[in-house]
């Protein structure tokens, strides 16, 4: 089973081109969507959460906001957090690679934010950065409720790059040409990946460490040539 990650900065696209790799047939692990279970009321990460942050938790489920306003900007407190909520997503990444192994599916997509951050890579056969335009993300990022420019600036100070991620990534795809753009580069992708046998998680068994060198890693200026 091949298993290709997908991440990019916020307002990027991301969500956009997992949607993409869907309509393809492409199983995928939602990161956020992980997240957004444990923090639900019943979920694995609440009643951690209340021990470690009082009044993150009301009606049985984590207020994100009230969480937000503990954590942000506040580096300690973060770690504090992600200590938590990491190895939680990790247990669910893992059942998730383990049933679709099961199923035989030929490739799935890891769709994870701080995919990089976090050196999630390793657990990936290849990896796909959706990156866009400065201006273009901001335009995006700012049209959502309760974004400012202040806070956006905070989050980007919080995440690698978009530059760094690109030179790491096995693929680019650039998502500020439109929708139709963006979809042609993730067709590419699928046909160039289409057949290739997957190394980090196998059929059966755990997974074992990414190789140093995948074939997919090429020098980056052949890299560059080939993005989408």
């Amino acid at each position: 089973m091949f298993v290709l990650g997908l991440t990019g900065s916020i307002g990027m696209g991301k969500s956009e081109a997992a949607r993409a790799f869907r309509r393809l047939g492409v199983p995928i692990y939602d990161a956020d969507a992980a997240v957004h279970r444990l923090f639900a009321k019943g979920g694995g990460a609440v009643a951690a959460i209340e021990r470690a942050f009082p009044g993150a938790v009301k009606a049985g489920a984590v207020d994100r906001v009230a969480l937000g306003a503990l954590v942000f900007g506040k580096p300690s407190e973060l770690r504090r957090l992600e200590a938590i909520v990491h190895p939680l997503v990790g247990r669910m990444q893992r059942r998730f690679l383990a049933s679709m192994a099961h199923r035989r599916q030929p490739m799935v997509v890891l769709d994870v934010p701080l995919l990089f951050e976090t050196n999630g890579e390793r657990r990936t056969d290849a990896t796909v950065a959706v990156s866009a335009p400065g201006f273009v993300q901001a335009a995006r990022v700012l049209r959502r409720p309760n974004m400012t420019a202040d806070r956006l600036a905070r989050i980007l100070r919080q995440q690698m790059a978009d530059g760094l991620k690109r030179q790491r990534a096995d693929f680019v795809v650039q998502t500020g040409l439109g929708k139709r753009h963006s979809l042609a580069g993730i067709q590419r992708i699928m046909r160039r990946l289409r057949g290739r046998a997957g190394g980090v998680w196998p059929a059966r068994g755990r997974p074992r460490p990414r190789p140093s060198r995948h074939p997919l890693r090429r020098p980056l200026h052949a890299r560059n040539r080939a993005r989408h």
